[in-house]
């Protein structure tokens, strides 16, 4: 499995920092409400200083997408978008408890963690533009085409696995209750991204152990 990025990318966003981890041997068994409970604390304290639009990792995603030509407030990262339903619902919803563990993860350090069942994306996840032709499934089991020059995670089928970057993922390669092994990406720009992505991953890491003891971890080094 490898995680890339298109020169393009890498050229209009120098200070971007992304880790990624390859799980393999999960479960929808696992219970980790105490680490979501301690992630949460983390992020209630840090909204009941300022709101989520004024942290710096949030400011960071979306001058990257004005960037890109996209309105922030239109089209939030997945961090911001979560901490927003998080503030207002003061939860969020039980899905599967790798994805509630990498939520409560993005809430706590506003930075987007996307999540993909291996099992459903076929060769390398790229970070490029889109051609236009890629097909894109929703939720809902839309199927959607990115718009030519669009950020995207792009297998090497032409399958789109996320549109205008951090902003939604798709459906088609959403973890689900049968999935086995995930590749988790966290990305950042903000100025101590490097930091905060090595404590981020660093948690994640022990979480996972804690609740998935027989699974495999692996850091992936980004192409």
């Amino acid at each position: 499995m490898q995680f890339c990025y298109a020169p393009d990318i890498r050229t209009a966003f120098p200070q971007l920092q992304s880790r990624v981890l390859l799980v393999d041997g999960i479960d929808a068994k696992a219970d980790p409400s105490a680490q979501i409970a301690r992630l949460n604390a983390i992020a209630d304290r840090r909204l009941a200083a300022t709101s989520e639009g004024e942290f710096p990792e949030i400011q960071a995603w979306r001058r990257a997408f004005s960037a890109m030509g996209l309105k922030p407030t239109n089209y939030r990262c997945a961090s911001e978008a979560l901490l927003r339903r998080y503030r207002k619902e003061r939860a969020l919803p039980a899905l599967h408890p790798l994805i509630d563990l990498c939520n409560a993860a993005s809430l706590a350090f506003a930075i987007p963690v996307a999540v993909f069942d291996t099992a459903r994306v076929t060769g390398a996840i790229t970070v490029r533009p889109a051609y236009g032709t890629e097909i894109y499934e929703t939720f809902a089991g839309d199927v959607e085409h990115p718009e030519r020059g669009e950020v995207i995670f792009a297998d090497d089928t032409n399958r789109a696995h996320a549109r205008r970057w951090t902003h939604r993922q798709s459906g088609w390669s959403a973890i689900r209750p049968d999935t086995t092994q995930a590749l988790i990406v966290v990305e950042a720009l903000h100025k101590t991204a490097g930091d905060d992505l090595a404590v981020l991953t660093s948690s994640l890491t022990e979480a996972l152990a804690a609740n998935w003891p027989a699974a495999a971890v692996t850091e992936l080094e980004p192409l």
